[in-house]
């Protein structure tokens, strides 16, 4: 067994990559007070905005650090799809980001709703939206992947949606919350080891 340390100001975690390689037999659509709203073209304010409100309490920061450039080469690439989980009162309240860029293989780069909807089975609904739209034809395989930083449910939901654990690895990162990527009092359950 191995212990390594982990630097103060620094984070670790374990990446879960799991697979789906079937589409899933046909069953009813949950029912939920949301819909999905197809983004075509959103503006980089506008997705930054959406991709914080829903990933910051998990410490997402990949997005936040690229560039311009970066990020609109992404959002805007035809084989990008993003849609936003609206409430019914319009306020964006979810996401899920597919990509089909290296198809055969259809990748669910970010699922998410807000903290405040956990619990009420209505990530069931998005990810019954989400394969729906994911398994398309010239689709052989959807996969994700989830972190130790993700809600403590996330790996199980997955895997009794269907998908397969097939990779794990560890990584570490500066915690985003020291440099004011993301806000000091975010993510609340991970510890912020100061590097000072």
């Amino acid at each position: 067994m191995a212990v390594i340390a982990v630097d103060h100001g620094q984070l670790a975690v374990i990446v879960t990559r799991l697979a789906m390689t079937a589409r899933p037999r046909p069953a009813p659509l949950p029912t939920a007070p949301l819909r999905l709203v197809r983004w075509a073209a959103p503006s980089l304010a506008r997705y930054r905005t959406l991709f914080r409100r829903v990933g910051e309490p998990w410490l997402w920061f990949s997005r936040l650090v690229l560039d311009d450039g970066a990020l609109g080469a992404i959002i805007t690439d035809p084989a990008v799809e993003i849609y936003a989980v609206v409430d019914r009162a319009g306020v964006e309240v979810g996401m899920v980001e597919l990509d089909f860029r290296a198809l055969p293989a259809c990748a669910i780069a970010y699922f998410a709703l807000v903290p405040e909807l956990t619990g009420q089975q209505l990530g069931r609904w998005l990810m019954a939206e989400a394969l729906m739209r994911a398994w398309r034809k010239g689709v052989d395989r959807v996969w994700l992947h989830t972190c130790t930083l993700d809600h403590p449910s996330a790996l199980n939901f997955y895997r009794a949606c269907g998908f397969v654990a097939t990779e794990r690895r560890i990584e570490t990162f500066a915690d985003p919350r020291l440099s004011g990527l993301i806000n000091r009092a975010a993510a609340p359950q991970v510890p912020l080891l100061d590097a000072s």
